[in-house]
C-alpha cells in the first residue's frame, strides 16, 4: 500500500487471562509488527498517535496508530529489497518529525506531509548505530561504528556480539543539525559505542555506553555534553558489577539501570551529574526494565518467565514481582523482544506498550496498569 494509506483498526481489546489486566492489541497481521526500542517513546501528535514498524507486504515500513480509534496510517513506502532500520526510529520531541536510517543515509520524515529529506550519510567504513534527538528538537545524535563485517559475522540473536566488542572497533558519536547545521563529531574512541540516549529535559546532555557483554565491560555508562563535547563516566562502576540497559527517568535528570552483583540482582539510579547513585537489591530478573521513576518498575521477564512483571519501592526495598500479564514472547530476535515502555496516557492512566509474538507474528500491544496491590504475586517454581 502507498504511503498515506489508512486501514481500519485490526486489533482487539481483552482481559489478560492470568491477571484480568486490560490489554489492547494494536496490530494483527501475518507479518511482524513492533513498537520502537524501549528508550524511544514513539508517541507523537501530543500523545494521540504512536509510531510503530511493520513488515507487511514483505517490506519494512513505518506506520502510525491512532490511539483513540485504532486506525493505521502507512507513513513510508519502501520496496521489499529496501532495508531501513526502523526499530531505532526516533520522534522529535518538539515537532512532528521522525528519524531513521536507510542504508548509510540518515532520513527525516515529516509525520504530517510524509515528505522525506536526507540529513546526512554515515561515512564509508562505518555503520550507523542508534539515534536520539535532543530535548530542544534541534540536534540528532547518533553512534557510528566501524564496519568489521569482512572479519566478524554478525546476525540477529547476538551472533558476533561478543566478538565485535572484543575487536575494539573505532566508533564515534556525531551530532547532526536538523536545520542545516554541519555535522559534528562529538566523541570518538576505539571501543564499541552505543545506546546514545538524550535527556528528555536537558538539551545538551546525553548518555552512551561501552557496549558488549556486561561482565567484560569495565565502565558501562558515560555522559556526553553536546555543546562542549565533554565526556565523563556516569558514576564509577564497581568491579564486581554487571550493569546496563540504562534509560532516562521522566524527569530527564536521573538515569535508571539494572544488573547484578554476583548472584544478587540490583536496580539502580543516578543523577545526570553523577551524584546520588543508589542501588537496591532486586527480587528476580528480567531482560529489560522501564519506569517513569524509581517507585514503580515494569520488566519483561525471561524466556522461562513469559510475563510482564512489576515491582514497587516501599520503605527502601522493592516489593514484588507481581504479574501484570502473560506475554508469551519468544525473544528470538530484537524486533520481537518485549521491550516494555511505561507511559502516562492522555486519560492520566499508567500504561505499558510492548511487543509479543505469541501468535507466531510480532504485534504491538498496550496494557493498562492497575493498582499494584490488585496484581497477583509471581511465585517462582
Amino acid at each position: 500500500m502507498p504511503a498515506g494509506a489508512v486501514t481500519p483498526p485490526e486489533g482487539r481489546s481483552f482481559a489478560d487471562p492470568v491477571t484480568g489486566a486490560a490489554v489492547r492489541q494494536l496490530t494483527d497481521h501475518r507479518a511482524h509488527s513492533h513498537h520502537l526500542y524501549f528508550t524511544n517513546s514513539g508517541l507523537w501528535d501530543g500523545g494521540r498517535r504512536l509510531l510503530i514498524a511493520s513488515d507487511r507486504g514483505n517490506a519494512p515500513n513505518l506506520y502510525s496508530v491512532d490511539l483513540a480509534g485504532g486506525e493505521l496510517t502507512q507513513l513510508t513506502d519502501f520496496a521489499p529489497q529496501a532495508s531501513p532500520s526502523l526499530q531505532s526510529a526516533f520522534v522529535n520531541p518538539r515537532r512532528d518529525e521522525a528519524y531513521f536510517k536507510l542504508g548509510r543515509q540518515v532520513v527525516a520524515l515529516d509525520l504530517l506531509s510524509l515528505a522525506q529529506r536526507v540529513l546526512a550519510e554515515v561515512p564509508a567504513g562505518y555503520v550507523g548505530g542508534n539515534m536520539s534527538c535532543t530535548a530542544d528538537g534541534k540536534t540528532l545524535c547518533m553512534a557510528q561504528q566501524q564496519d568489521l563485517s569482512d572479519r566478524i559475522r554478525r546476525e540477529p540473536g547476538y551472533i558476533g556480539f561478543a566478538e565485535y566488542s572484543a575487536a575494539r572497533p573505532h566508533c564515534r558519536i556525531a551530532a547532526i543539525g536538523l536545520d542545516g547545521q554541519a555535522e559534528r563529531v562529538l566523541h570518538e574512541e576505539d571501543f564499541w559505542l552505543g545506546h546514545v540516549n538524550t535527556s528528555p529535559v536537558l538539551p545538551d546532555v546525553l548518555t552512551f555506553c561501552h557496549e558488549g557483554p556486561w561482565r567484560a565491560i569495565g565502565q558501562r555508562m558515560w555522559l556526553l555534553n553536546v555543546a562542549t563535547a565533554e565526556v565523563r563516566k556516569l558514576g564509577e562502576q564497581n568491579p564486581d558489577e554487571a550493569i546496563g540497559h540504562e534509560y532516562w527517568f521522566a524527569d530527564g535528570r536521573r538515569v535508571g539501570f539494572h544488573g547484578n552483583r554476583g548472584e544478587t540482582h540490583l536496580f539502580g539510579r543516578i543523577n545526570w551529574d553523577g551524584t546520588d547513585r543508589r542501588e537496591i537489591e532486586f527480587p528476580h530478573a528480567s531482560f529489560h526494565f522501564h519506569s517513569l521513576d524509581e517507585t514503580l518498575i515494569v520488566g519483561d521477564g525471561l524466556k522461562t518467565v513469559p510475563y510482564l512483571l512489576m515491582w514497587r519501592l516501599a520503605d527502601g526495598r522493592y516489593d514484588g514481582p507481581r504479574i501484570l500479564l502473560r506475554h508469551r514472547a519468544s525473544f528470538h530476535v530484537q524486533i520481537v523482544h518485549v521491550h516494555p515502555r511505561m507511559f502516562r496516557g492522555l486519560d492520566g492512566g499508567l500504561k505499558v506498550v510492548y511487543t509479543s509474538d505469541h501468535s507466531g507474528y510480532g504485534n504491538a500491544f498496550i496494557a493498562d496498569v492497575p493498582d499494584f496491590d490488585r496484581l497477583p504475586p509471581f511465585e517462582p517454581r
